[in-house]
């Protein structure tokens, strides 16, 4: 018993005897069969081929790749679609791409100031009246006529030149008078204000609810004049829309610095108003005036269209549409003729008009 004890040392606990002996499984490997040998030899030689290149993975595998993290790349935002030059798009869009341009702005030009020199020129007119009854209506392409002739045997061709001189005399002096009407009363109501600006205000939101279109036909109808009594009726007509404009433009500039340091140097009102206010709201103005003058020309066309205002005698592309009713089976150019000319004027009209309005924002940002 006490051969089989044994002493601890101070400070550790002693252990059972039982629990000393080793486990089987901690045996060593050289007490392990000699016959296990040949086999693990024999898978060691049949496995060099296949467990290099897999370990050469593995290692490789292993090694942080510092040329491409794993980690996802923000994506970025591509444009929708790719700008190309204007001769690569298709015809649409060129189309588009060109009445944008400042080319579209001279073309646009070319044509009022052609229009308006035609009109000018009275030999157009008179060779345009010309009748031929015992001739009549011929079709276009005839000898002579190169867009044929109407019922009266007037020549469409020539019509239809002197046909500018209404085109463009009757929407210049209503363009013009109602915006001489607009800057008026427009700066009136938007510099004095208070009772003025209010009495200015009530009526010409009153006229604005009238039908414009409408009220010009009874009031010709009831009238009963010519030409220019229409004009007249647009020109009073249109003013409202002006004095609106004119007043919103002058409002917005009313208190900037500038106009503080005339008005402390005590200059007039309208000083100014003629001097500081309609500078500033010039291409506003200038905008309006083209569009008002596309909008007259349709609006005039309309009336010489019912026979108010224009006599059966006079070239008006309106009064050419109105006679060319009963002519379109025998000769289409009767009516196609002026209706293209006033769709190709008004929209030069609204051409120059967007380019002044698209001229003046790049000029105030």
């Amino acid at each position: 018993m006490s051969d089989t004890t044994q002493t601890s040392a101070p400070g550790q606990t002693p252990q059972d005897p039982q629990m000393s002996v080793p486990q089987p499984a901690s045996q060593p490997a050289a007490t392990q069969p000699a016959t296990t040998q040949p086999n693990a030899q024999h898978h060691a030689a049949s496995q060099p081929a296949t467990t290099q290149p897999n370990a050469q993975h593995h290692a490789a595998s292993s090694q942080p790749n510092t040329s491409q993290p794993n980690t996802p790349q923000p994506a970025t935002l591509q444009p929708a679609t790719t700008p190309r030059h204007p001769r690569l798009l298709p015809l649409p869009a060129r189309i588009r791409h060109a009445m944008s341009g400042s080319w579209a702005m001279l073309i646009a030009t070319l044509i009022l100031l052609a229009t308006a020199v035609i009109g000018l020129i009275p030999s157009f007119n008179s060779q345009a009246l010309k009748q031929d009854i015992v001739l009549g209506t011929v079709p276009a392409g005839t000898d002579g006529h190169i867009w044929g002739t109407d019922a009266l045997g007037r020549d469409v061709f020539m019509l239809t030149i002197a046909g500018a001189r209404t085109a463009i005399a009757g929407p210049v002096v209503i363009a013009v008078g109602a915006m001489a009407i607009g800057l008026v009363f427009g700066l009136l109501a938007a510099y004095t204000g208070g009772w003025m600006d209010w009495l200015i205000s009530r009526v010409v939101e009153l006229m604005l609810s009238l039908p414009t279109l409408l009220l010009a036909i009874v009031l010709a109808g009831l009238i009963g004049g010519g030409y220019w009594v229409n004009v007249l009726v647009f020109m009073l007509l249109y003013a409202p829309y002006e004095i609106r404009l004119v007043r919103s433009a002058a409002l917005s500039h009313l208190h900037d610095p500038f106009l503080d340091a005339a008005r402390l140097l005590e200059l007039s009102p309208a000083h100014i108003l003629a001097r500081h206010v309609f500078p500033v709201i010039r291409p506003v103005v200038g905008a309006a005036m083209f569009l008002d003058m596309s909008n007259a020309l349709v609006s005039l066309s309309s009336l010489s269209f019912l026979g108010l205002g224009i006599s059966p005698q006079a070239a008006d592309w309106g009064r050419q549409l109105s006679d060319a009713r009963d002519q379109l089976f025998n000769n289409p150019m009767t009516a196609i003729a002026p209706g293209i000319a006033i769709i190709v004027v008004s929209v030069a009209m609204n051409i120059v008009g967007d380019w002044i309005t698209a001229r003046a924002d790049r000029g105030e940002r």
